[in-house]
């Protein structure tokens, strides 16, 4: 399977193992983030760093993830983007509403951090 979800204390680590994520590969991802969500997974991490190109649908994807991430009060990161993915969330204006790191590591602390401010809160 090119789509795999590892679950942690913390977060779920989605890790998509294809280098291009268009219209035949994205249904497949959004269905695992619903799936997810549907177990209670509000803390996802995305590993982008194999994907070298995605269209609209892979950024739906995408979308989808961090909106039921914060239906149920988580957090939704990605890491690891390619130069391609990376201009084109950036054209599209979507780097001001992502969480975006560029490793695991920096990923699992702000995943962390919002679990703190959110028990804070």
């Amino acid at each position: 399977m090119s789509i795999q979800s590892t679950k942690k204390e913390k977060y779920t680590l989605v890790t998509v193992d294809i280098e291009k994520l268009d219209g035949t590969k994205s249904p497949e991802l959004k269905s695992q983030f619903v799936l997810l969500n549907n177990e209670g997974n509000k803390n996802i991490i995305l590993d982008f760093s194999t994907v070298k190109y995605s269209d609209s649908s892979g950024l739906s994807a995408i979308l989808v993830a961090k909106r039921l991430c914060e239906n149920l009060g988580g957090t939704f990161v990605i890491f690891g983007l390619q130069e391609y993915v990376s201009k084109l969330i950036t054209i599209s204006q979507l780097d001001s509403i992502l969480n975006i790191t560029p490793t695991l590591k920096e990923a699992e602390e702000l995943v962390y951090m919002e679990e703190i401010q959110g028990n804070l809160n």
